[in-house]
């Protein structure tokens, strides 16, 4: 009978989510959380180990679906989604205090935060080798999920959602076209905001938004399209006309150097107009995460060489995206007690919202990703959501309709405005267009982090695409 009983309680044990990575008391919590939630590691190939953080639903957590979440960069953590977009609280000012979230996610689904790739946040290797690509983070973002849900067995049958933000338009799609070939995954959908899906019609789409929105001028207008477009195409993507080089390389300084807030246009800077390189308590700072105009000559050698080469300078560099505060999340995730209550590694580096070394040792492989959604809509049972923020000028919301368009897929709803409650009454949230299985959505006035700008309406989109509502 004993050893019968010794059985079941083992049994039962290996059901049950991993009791040592269990958060038990958070700091900066007026009141603890009545939702559980857990901070430690996930082990995968060649001794690395992604940092996450899991959060059960406030709802029904046995049954809600499990919401993979990543931030982008390449190279930064996906605890700002945590800790200032839509997790359960968020950071306040002082850097110590935590408030809950009204508009959190986990109020209807399991959330998963994953800092990858190793180098981000408190992730780490043992070898510290931080140098990676699109491709080995698919797999290793993959490999991931498999441990999480070894470690979680009792969530292996909920119905999983890839979703992310930024430059988790390659991560996720990529690994997305993993996890749909695996039967053990409940895979049902992808949502990726303000997405880096196509190089090429990102930075095509950018000059035309910085245009329409009153930043270039007619004379700097009139002067691209002389020297970067003929018989009424323009290509700013890879033009090697010296004469458009020039051009946009003026139009870069305006869009990203010149005091605006590149994550949202009428938003005001955080700190001020500043620099874009510049020193910072002792390290160097590198404000630009590179992702457009990545293969236009003048920003290969302007940007990358010259943050190369400023950054072997030094031996501590980070890099923050430009007009972001990222020192409340800093201060606190980088507090022992939270470092302790999370279970955080003592080889894990200083958590910093974005991490230059593997931003610019990271290797692009996927120029664009549109064999990856035709993958995912061909197979009819995955919903895909391409939802932005109208005033970003990171990933700019033309530019993601554009790549939408480009997959000519049957269309379901013309597109229309879409609404939302809030204290005030019925609000416009924006414009939808619906495709079969698949939904192109902007949220009106909202930057990069729709979440951080509009979270009522965040969560109006985030639920019906969950619950197959319509938007």
């Amino acid at each position: 009978m004993c050893v019968l009983l010794l059985a079941l309680l083992l049994l039962l044990g290996s059901e049950a989510a991993p009791q040592g990575d269990e958060v038990v008391y958070l700091p900066g919590l007026g009141k603890q959380a009545a939702f559980k939630q857990y901070s430690g590691y996930l082990t995968i190939a060649n001794n690395k180990h992604l940092h996450y953080w899991f959060v059960e639903s406030q709802l029904n957590p046995a049954k809600d679906p499990v919401v993979l979440w990543l931030n982008g960069g390449p190279g930064c953590s996906s605890l700002d989604g945590m800790l200032t977009e839509h997790g359960p609280f968020l950071i306040q000012d002082d850097g110590v205090s935590l408030e809950y979230n009204p508009y959190s996610w986990n109020k209807i689904s399991n959330m998963l935060y994953l800092e990858s790739p190793v180098g981000v946040g408190f992730s780490y290797s043992k070898d510290k080798n931080y140098v990676t690509n699109d491709t080995e983070v698919s797999m290793n973002n993959y490999l991931a999920l498999k441990q999480f849900f070894k470690l979680f067995p009792e969530y292996s049958k909920n119905q999983l959602f890839l979703t992310g933000e930024s430059y988790a338009g390659i991560y996720i799609p990529t690994l997305a076209e993993r996890v749909m070939e695996d039967p053990a995954f409940n895979l049902q959908g992808i949502a990726v905001g303000n997405g880096m899906a196509s190089y090429e019609l990102n930075d095509n789409s950018l000059v035309y938004f910085a245009y329409y929105h009153g930043l270039l001028g007619n004379q700097l207008w009139a002067q691209l399209q002389t020297f970067c477009c003929s018989k009424g195409k323009c290509d700013f993507y890879n033009n090697h006309n010296v004469n458009c080089s020039k051009n946009l390389e003026e139009v870069q300084n305006i869009v990203y150097s010149s005091g605006l807030n590149m994550y949202n246009l009428y938003a005001p800077c955080p700190g001020g107009v500043g620099q874009r390189v510049g020193m910072d308590g002792g390290s160097l700072v590198l404000r630009d995460l590179g992702n457009s105009f990545t293969r236009h000559p003048a920003t290969q050698r302007t940007c990358f060489q010259k943050l190369r080469g400023a950054a072997s300078l030094f031996k501590n560099v980070r890099l923050d995206p430009p007009c972001t505060n990222s020192t409340p999340s800093t201060l606190y995730l980088n507090n022992a007690y939270v470092r302790a209550a999370l279970h955080i590694s003592p080889d894990a580096l200083p958590w910093v919202l974005c991490s230059s070394v593997v931003n610019l040792n990271y290797g692009r492989v996927y120029m664009e990703v549109s064999k990856q959604y035709l993958k995912l809509l061909g197979a009819l049972v995955y919903r895909v959501l391409v939802y932005n923020g109208d005033v970003d000028m990171a990933c700019n919301f033309m530019g993601d309709e554009w790549f939408v368009e480009s997959l000519q897929q049957k269309v379901d709803v013309q597109r229309r405005t879409w609404t939302y409650q809030d204290k005030a009454g019925l609000q416009v949230g924006g414009f939808v267009k619906e495709f079969c299985n698949l939904a192109f959505l902007t949220i009106k006035g909202s930057g990069h982090m729709v979440p951080t700008d509009k979270p009522a309406a965040a969560y109006t989109m985030f639920s019906r695409f969950l619950l197959r509502q319509p938007f």
